[in-house]
């Protein structure tokens, strides 16, 4: 029987709101109760300093605030229930060895299907005495056997035990929360498509019922639609103008044509209504090359800003692609691009050229304010004219994350690649959106991307966030997940 699932909240809101943990103070008997009801205090002001928020049972509720025995853990249990909808995750702490029962049972009897974080405080040498001694070291490991046989997964610090006040703690609680958002925001994540495949990318190709079993849902809107709804907004509407405005605020516009601003700020009407009426979490659209032939501008430019507010944006209709900006955001807080891994850099083997035409973020920029010109590939094809619209720039020196996402249909999986690198400042004179990027052991990783065929498109992030992902998708989404160390 499948676990209750919390409510749906949208992706964007996800990194906008304080994440919720439920907090268990492991205790048992014969081990001192002064140390469960200290590390019960010592976590929550942890936790408030990292800016989480903790529900717990009071204290005055269970032996100090602590859970041990059969009738604690189904206070424990009720009172997260109660909370299903605001507890993104559980936070099991062993400030002494702890029942191992109680806290299996307390996560049994709340049917919460969150991530669950597993800590042990470390004892102190120097104090092994009766009344100081934890063995929190053996009792996280009993903890731990025990969630095994109730088939509830679980996530570990980066040491066995660790002092809550270390940095190297905070860290680990950080990554933690970012697993809970990702897990949270693709179990219940809403994408738009908007038109159908290009012909010539059967590389964007996906299972939209494979991301169905997955809980993920695709809404269609054809452009034939997108371009009759255009057709009924006049240059002088009040949202247009609005929109126009914030395309001007967002780019250097001085050598476009008005039309083609005016068109820009008409189809982000259209985008922003749409979006907002089938609550999408990100977004994939044809652009390649219905919108220049039909429409006359690029979608780039309302891509790149849906993209900065941390709506996600895929061009070519790649809704994995889009899916895995979701995750990638979800994880770091901040905006994620679309590129290809596109062009070698020399002869160095871990380094390489990335690129797309563009609509990347404005966030991922050396510039704060980008230039909007016109599309120079699509340009030979259809004219300049009609490819306004692209933003160029430059992708800023920064370590970053990588993510593919895929369907299989031959397995019937979810698999992705994951892993980290930097955008380096080796020289470059080129065009659209761009950077150079050094990945460990890079020929490796391109071997397994073709090996194993996965897509050109791969979608990246500014910030390290590799471990939390591949720790939500593979864990506790259940897909099949490679990261590239």
């Amino acid at each position: 029987m499948a676990l209750a699932q919390p409510q749906r909240i949208p992706a964007s809101s996800l990194n906008q709101r304080p994440v919720t943990l439920a907090v268990i103070v492991g205790n048992r008997g014969f081990f001192p109760h002064h140390l469960a009801l200290k590390g019960r205090n010592t976590i929550l002001e942890i936790l408030e300093k990292a800016g989480i928020k903790a529900i717990i049972t009071p204290e005055n509720d269970t032996n100090v605030g602590a859970i041990e025995s059969l009738n604690e853990a189904r206070l424990c249990g009720e009172l997260f229930r109660q909370h299903r909808d605001e507890i993104d995750g559980v936070l099991v702490t062993l400030p002494n060895f702890g029942d191992e029962r109680a806290i299996a049972n307390t996560l049994r009897f709340a049917d919460l299907d969150v991530p669950v974080l597993i800590h042990a405080f470390p004892d102190d040498a120097t104090r092994m005495d009766i009344k100081n001694r934890r063995d929190s070291f053996c009792g996280k490991m009993s903890a731990c056997n025990n969630l095994r046989q109730y088939n509830i997964k679980y996530s570990l610090t980066s040491n066995h035990t660790m002092d809550p006040t270390t940095p190297e703690f905070m860290a680990d609680l950080k990554q933690f929360a970012a697993v809970c958002r990702v897990v949270r925001g693709l179990r219940t994540a809403r994408l738009g498509m908007m038109g159908a495949r290009p012909k010539e990318f059967k590389t964007v190709r996906f299972s939209e019922k494979l991301l169905d079993h997955a809980g993920i849902t695709v809404e269609t809107l054809d452009l034939s639609e997108v371009f009759g709804q255009i057709d009924r907004l006049e240059d002088d509407n009040e949202i247009v103008v609005s929109k126009l405005n914030d395309i001007k605020n967002y780019a250097r516009t001085a050598s476009v044509p008005q039309l083609s601003l005016n068109r820009m700020a008409k189809f982000g009407v259209v985008l922003d209504r749409w979006m907002d009426e089938n609550q999408l979490d990100a977004t994939a659209i044809q652009c390649w090359t219905s919108m220049e032939e039909y429409f006359g501008v690029v979608p780039c430019t309302l891509m790149s800003m849906s993209s900065n507010k941390l709506n996600p944006s895929a061009c070519e209709t790649d809704i994995v692609g889009a899916l895995a900006m979701l995750g990638l955001q979800l994880a770091s807080g901040k905006p994620s691009a679309l590129v290809d891994w596109n062009n070698n850099y020399g002869e160095d083997p871990d380094k390489a050229v990335v690129f797309h035409c563009s609509n990347l973020p404005k966030d991922v920029f050396i510039d704060d304010i980008p230039v909007m010109d016109f599309q120079e590939i699509i340009a030979g094809t259809v004219g300049r004219e009609n490819t306004y619209g692209t933003i160029y720039g430059r992708v800023k020196e920064s370590p970053f994350t990588y993510l593919r996402i895929s369907t299989d249909d031959f397995s019937g999986k979810m698999t992705a690649y994951v892993g980290e690198g930097e955008f380096t400042n080796d020289p470059i004179d080129t065009f659209g959106g761009y950077g150079v990027v050094q990945v460990p052991r890079f020929q490796e990783l391109l071997a397994y991307i073709c090996d194993n065929g996965f897509e050109h498109h791969v979608s990246i992030n500014q910030a390290r966030v590799g471990g939390a992902l591949n720790e939500a998708m593979s864990k506790y989404l259940g897909w099949s997940v490679y990261q590239h160390k």
